[in-house]
């Protein structure tokens, strides 16, 4: 098992940061710009546990000795359920170095990008970012 789903799974949000690259690139299902740094990148998928409920991943692909993998995950936001995957890079020393999440349906990227721009002030004072 992959080391973020197994920390996201025990609802252990303090162990996600460990597992980043200092320099980690977040890629958003809905904002074009990606979002750089791990304070940040932690203070979002925090933000995303807030935001999801009845969370849980559903399948792991990828090459346990390779860089690359995906997390394929089922939640709701409010009524709307979401499918989504993580996909995950790993840099030279194993840490995530690029973290891209898509979604579907377009309903529930839509309630999620509400109920995420909600939990944005508070996601920048976690990240410590003006």
């Amino acid at each position: 098992m992959h080391p973020l789903r197994a920390a996201v799974e025990r609802g252990d949000m303090d162990a996600v940061p460990a597992l980043l690259a200092k320099d980690v690139t977040f890629l958003s299902p809905v904002a074009f710009a990606p979002y750089d740094g791990r304070e940040m990148v932690s203070a979002i998928l925090r933000g995303v546990m807030r935001v999801f409920e009845d969370f849980r991943y559903v399948r792991e692909i990828g090459d346990p000795a390779g860089r690359d993998h995906a997390l394929v995950f089922k939640a709701r936001v409010g009524d709307r359920e979401v499918h989504g995957c993580d996909f995950l890079r790993h840099d030279a020393d194993g840490l995530i170095d690029e973290f891209c999440v898509m979604v579907r349906p377009l309903s529930g990227a839509n309630a999620l990008s509400e109920a995420m721009a909600a939990q944005f002030e508070a996601i920048r004072r976690e990240a410590g970012t003006p």
